[in-house]
């Protein structure tokens, strides 16, 4: 337990020293469970959330985008069902009054923190006695417009769906989209966690990547497609670098179902903090849009223009949380250099797939002088005009530059040297195998895109 909680600590570190993450409002001490993303991080952040809409969206004809507002009216969150039922069971400890969530200490997830032995027991001060559970609401409360009454009472969005199910008919109705088809958005989502934790894996504000996918309605087409994107949610992330004997799919019980769903399976990855969830793909039937239809008064049937049906069609939805993939790939690609491969003892390799890498990739002149800084900063000029990621550094010994972009993740090096001037060539270092190719100058952006198709 102790070394994975290490390996945590270290991630932290590094996110924090080399700008991939800052709590938020530092300054003023911070506040509990809100992350900003530093340079790094949101470059990484920005490449996963693209790499995901290319892969789901832009290259498929049978999804179409959608960004929908994060305040919506009152009453979407009490035809969804989250005014009624979006609630944590809360209890206070009586000696020290601290809160947690009561499932969360029966089931022991605090032992092993501060002073909590055993389940059931404060991570806190220790003790044992607590008030009776209380159901907490987990939305974010705000008002629209000057006074703050219950007429004005409105909720940051806790998940990114609804908004796609409000937009059902006129996404229909503009974009003409047949039956089965998807809905996709990347958008934040607000929960008043009581227990938040574990870096960014739980927060308050986080980013979730979400399909609605719309199927005939009949429990056969929604198996089907539900078996569909459960693969293809699990080969996005393997796609993408993460080992798959990291990953594993987990069938919810029934007893653990969402109010709305007929079957959830979370694709979970192996954390330093134990086993959790990095996703979700649920089978929410019509739920949605009839108690919207209903609601709303709005009829908000699909019509099937070869059988002359009108129904509510049945969804499929794969969800996934940007802030935990990134999270996942983070704690995938960390090493520590065992003194065998090349580089010294305990030196740190961020092995990111170059998707997903901040810096894809980073030109140095060997010294700065004899006009290499010119021509290493043709040559990132040149890359980052074509959309690659590239980062010019003159600082610094060459091993040390390389080690820097090493646990950063970025997995080539250009380094311009004399026979630069000389033969029109530069060395490109691959991070991973630490071989050294000598390429041509007007061959580099070549190079490298070949390596980003590969």
């Amino acid at each position: 337990m102790t070394e994975k909680n290490d390996l945590m600590e270290k991630i932290v570190s590094l996110c924090k020293r080399r700008g991939f993450v800052f709590q938020s409002s530092e300054i003023y001490g911070g506040t509990g469970s809100v992350y900003d993303f530093g340079p790094l991080g949101v470059e990484m952040k920005n490449a996963i959330k693209r790499a995901w809409w290319i892969r789901f969206v832009t290259t498929r004809s049978e999804i179409v985008g959608l960004d929908t507002a994060i305040i919506q009216h009152p009453k979407t969150w009490e035809a969804s069902g989250h005014l009624k039922s979006f609630t944590d069971p809360l209890v206070e400890c009586k000696k020290c009054h601290n809160r947690y969530r009561q499932d969360h200490l029966m089931e022991g997830k605090y032992v092993g923190t501060l002073k909590a032995k055993e389940p059931n027991q404060c991570p806190f001060c220790g003790a044992k006695d607590f008030s009776g559970a209380k159901d907490f609401n987990l939305m974010f409360k705000t008002f629209i417009g000057p006074t703050e009454d219950t007429a004005s009472v409105a909720y940051f969005r806790p998940e990114t769906a609804q908004g796609i199910f409000l937009n059902f008919k006129s996404v229909l109705e503009s974009s003409r989209v047949k039956i089965p088809f998807g809905i996709a958005q990347i958008g934040k989502a607000f929960r008043n966690e009581i227990t938040p934790g574990n870096f960014i894996f739980r927060t308050r504000e986080f980013e979730q990547m979400e399909i609605e996918f719309f199927v005939k309605n009949s429990r056969e087409e929604s198996q089907k497609w539900y078996e569909y994107w459960v693969g293809e949610t699990e080969k996005f992330y393997t796609d993408l670098g993460i080992k798959k004997e990291n990953l594993s799919v987990r069938q919810h019980d029934e007893d653990e179902l969402s109010h709305y769903s007929i079957g959830t399976s979370d694709i979970e990855y192996k954390f330093p903090f134990g086993t959790s969830e990095l996703g979700g793909i649920a089978q929410r039937t019509d739920f949605d849009l009839k108690q919207h239809e209903q609601f709303s008064g709005r009829d908000l049937k699909y019509f099937d223009e070869v059988s002359g049906e009108r129904y509510l069609p049945y969804v499929i939805e794969p969800s996934l949380g940007t802030d935990r993939a990134m999270l996942a790939f983070l704690v995938d690609g960390y090493k520590e250099s065992d003194g065998t491969d090349g580089r010294e003892s305990g030196e740190v390799v961020l092995a990111l797939h170059p998707s997903i890498a901040p810096v894809q990739i980073a030109v140095f002149p060997l010294v700065k002088k004899d006009k290499l800084p010119e021509i290493a900063k043709r040559i990132s000029n040149e890359l980052v005009s074509y959309h690659v990621r590239a980062f010019y550094d003159e600082s610094g010994s060459i091993g040390r530059r390389y080690r820097r972009q090493d646990e950063i993740g970025t997995p080539w090096c250009v380094t311009v040297d004399f026979e630069s001037v000389e033969k029109g060539t530069v060395t490109i270092r691959d991070r991973d195998t630490l071989k050294q190719e000598r390429v041509k100058i007007d061959e580099v952006k070549g190079y490298i895109f070949e390596k980003l198709r590969s």
